[in-house]
């Protein structure tokens, strides 16, 4: 699987799938930019957006759940309101029970990325929250988000 840099170098074509996000005035600290902590919200948004609204899946009916295991975002700069945002997701790692989101924010119409981060999930039985292998219908929804 390609490797990406998760840095400034970080272009729109590296991301497989994009989400719109507008920001909101109550987005904005007390500095006049976006809090640091919605950033990571920004990243849960198009995971989720993806997997449940574009995907469809249902992940209750696989039996299982995800628990987010670790996360990062590199902030590179600014974002504040009244910007929009175009959300680049992709699969940068792609294991038996887990994944690695990889996100790209980019303020809409430029060119240089704002932030980058990443989300790791594993993936457990919903019942007994052990690890499990990732479900075929869910393996196949994350396989387009990969770069070979």
């Amino acid at each position: 699987m390609k490797e990406f840099p998760l840095d400034r170098t970080e272009v729109r074509g590296n991301f497989k799938h994009f989400l719109t996000i507008p920001t909101r005035w109550s987005d904005n600290d007390q500095y006049g930019h976006v809090n640091n902590a919605k950033y990571l919200t920004f990243f849960e948004l198009v995971i989720m957006r993806y997997l449940e609204v574009d995907s469809k899946l249902d992940f209750d009916a696989h039996g299982v759940k995800c628990f987010s295991v670790e996360n990062m975002c590199r902030y590179i700069q600014p974002v504040k309101f009244p910007d929009t945002l175009s959300a680049g997701l992709r699969v940068g790692k792609l294991g038996n029970s887990s994944v690695r989101y990889e996100v790209g924010l980019f303020v809409e119409d430029q060119q240089q990325v704002s932030a980058v981060g990443y989300f790791t999930d594993v993936f457990v039985d919903k019942q007994s929250e052990k690890p499990q292998s990732i479900p075929d219908p869910i393996r196949s929804a994350l396989s387009v988000l990969t770069f070979d």
